[in-house]
């Protein structure tokens, strides 16, 4: 039997693009999620908002996505990702909506959509609903996070005081480990501590403030509680020290008559300036002019 050979040619490797990106792809056999090119390259989203879309989908379900756990998970603050919340809720990929549980407490339901596109298309395949069905109601969006109230600043920036409240804000985990601060944290405390150290206030009194009388259940916000104290607890600055009686001028030896007086330099007493200056002349020229 002949050997068989083989017409079709060897498939080419993918041209290098000589310009823009180049992907070097691995299969990833676990822990990994989904996302579709409607959201990854989505025209009118923000990059906040696409990575958080993408962070929410990775997470199992049940897990908390309440905006305080997502800031203190990201370096974005309270602000920011409210924002990017609602970006989603616009797009379709997230809702929020606020139950009253039989308790009375009320609790906010969140549902994510890792494609909303397919949604809206199978939406529009069904049937419209009769005329006479109410329609529903859309859910009220929850206002804006406020912002964190700012924390006292020094009134004259100092480089040394600076560095000795970074020292001091990374240290207090070895006082109490529940004091262990993110390093965004202890930039926004620095200059608190700083305005303290200003103030003539010690670094141990600072520190000893920031961890006396702390609760004996664990602390899940150390930064808020540290920034209350330094804000609501900061002393007032000392008093200016009143001034001394001032020195009375020394005594000198008057240049034309020999007299003693005080003035702070040498020269004519008050009588033989007040001569000198009604003869219009000098104290010498007076003088020889009197014996003339």
């Amino acid at each position: 039997m002949a050997e068989q050979q083989l017409n079709a040619p060897p498939c080419a490797s993918p041209a290098i693009p000589s310009s823009g990106i180049r992907h070097i792809n691995r299969r990833h056999p676990d822990r990994y999620t989904v996302v579709g090119n409607h959201l990854a390259q989505h025209r009118h989203l923000s990059l906040t908002a696409i990575g958080l879309a993408t962070h929410i989908q990775s997470l199992p379900a049940g897990a908390k996505v309440a905006i305080k756990c997502l800031a203190d998970r990201f370096p974005e603050g309270e602000v920011r990702i409210a924002a990017a919340l609602r970006e989603l809720e616009a797009h379709g990929y997230l809702t929020r909506t606020r139950e009253r549980l039989p308790s009375g407490r009320v609790v906010t339901r969140t549902v994510s959509y890792n494609n909303p596109p397919a949604l809206n298309t199978i939406s529009e395949q069904r049937p419209s609903p009769p005329a006479t069905q109410p329609k529903p109601v859309r859910p009220k969006r929850p206002a804006p996070a406020t912002p964190t109230a700012p924390v006292p600043a020094p009134h004259t920036p100092d480089l040394d005081r600076h560095c000795t409240a970074l020292t001091l804000l990374t240290d207090l985990r070895r006082h109490d480990p529940r004091l262990l601060l993110a390093e965004r944290d202890v930039r926004r405390l620095a200059p608190a501590v700083a305005a303290w150290l200003e103030r003539d206030v010690t670094a141990e009194a600072v520190r000893r403030t920031l961890t006396a009388g702390l609760p004996g259940e664990p602390i899940h916000r150390p930064a808020a509680l540290l920034a209350h104290r330094l804000t609501a607890l900061l002393p007032p600055p000392l008093p200016v020290a009143p001034k001394g009686p001032r020195r009375p001028d020394p005594l000198q030896n008057c240049d034309h008559c020999d007299r003693a007086f005080r003035a702070p330099e040498p020269g004519l007493c008050g009588a033989c300036s007040t001569a000198v200056a009604g003869s219009g002349g000098d104290a010498g020229q007076t003088g020889t002019g009197g014996a003339l």
